[in-house]
């Protein structure tokens, strides 16, 4: 598959992946949505014309040449394992597979997608990090499933697609505290917000050092600059934050056919 395919404001991931894995994160464009879900939203659940959002979603999987896989995201630590019998709707924020043809897709419009495969290609896996989601461990989840039987894995490497940057996330008390619980270090992903009790979370960090801290030496993309920020940028991104009404973002990885 041609990377041309992809419309070219999409983001293709800059990482050193083995041969026959692809991955791609989109942007609002290149879809036929209208109104605040313009052009691209790939979400079911936000509001938007249902005939447009299966236009949108036909218009990914041709564009990719595979099949993205969606699922119901729940903001926890489920990872769906995907074969030829799946289906879209799983309760789940992430998922993995070995089997060619099948994307591992998740949708975003502020939190943290984290895309996965191992250096010899034998696996890919996505996950859907919100703050949630990274205080209770999808990540580990996510990188638990390339495992064999052994408890053994291979080098892994991790994409970090666009979020909520660290200048527009605000969050109280209890989410810095979560965090430190988990990983004292944690407090240098926080900085003092501009009212009382208040901190502005590095959602990307986090990530990074939990990634770390798993074992996972190579991680790319977002690195907590403007240019990946949702909020930030409303003519490339979804931002829930931002709009509260408005699309979703689809970032997936998959083995080639």
């Amino acid at each position: 598959m041609s990377l041309r395919q992809f419309d070219p404001d999409w983001i293709v991931p800059d990482w050193p992946a083995p041969p026959g894995i692809r991955a791609v994160c989109t942007t609002r464009a290149g879809g036929v949505s209208t109104g605040p879900y313009a052009s691209l939203n790939l979400g079911e659940h936000v509001g938007d014309v249902p005939a447009d959002v299966a236009a949108n979603r036909e218009r990914l999987a041709r564009a990719i040449g595979a099949r993205p896989v969606f699922l119901q995201q729940v903001h926890g630590t489920d990872v769906a394992v995907l074969d030829e019998t799946v289906v879209d709707g799983m309760a789940a924020d992430a998922a993995c597979t070995a089997q060619a043809g099948l994307a591992c897709t998740v949708m975003v419009a502020d939190c943290l997608p984290v895309l996965f495969t191992d250096a010899q290609g034998h696996r890919v896996a996505a996950a859907h990090a919100g703050w949630r989601g990274l205080a209770a461990g999808v990540l580990a989840r996510a990188v638990q499933s390339f495992d064999d039987d052994q408890g053994r894995r291979g080098e892994l490497m991790a994409w970090l697609g666009p979020c909520i940057g660290p200048d527009a996330f605000e969050v109280g008390g209890e989410v810095k505290a979560a965090f430190e619980a988990i990983d004292p270090a944690a407090a240098a992903c926080f900085k003092p917000g501009a009212a009382s009790g208040k901190w502005l979370a590095d959602l990307s960090g986090l990530a990074r050092q939990q990634l770390q801290a798993l074992g996972v030496r190579q991680v790319h993309g977002n690195d907590g600059s403007a240019a990946w920020c949702t909020v930030s940028n409303p003519s490339r991104f979804f931002s829930y934050r931002r709009e509260r009404v408005g699309g979703r973002l689809a970032a997936g990885v998959w083995r080639e056919a």
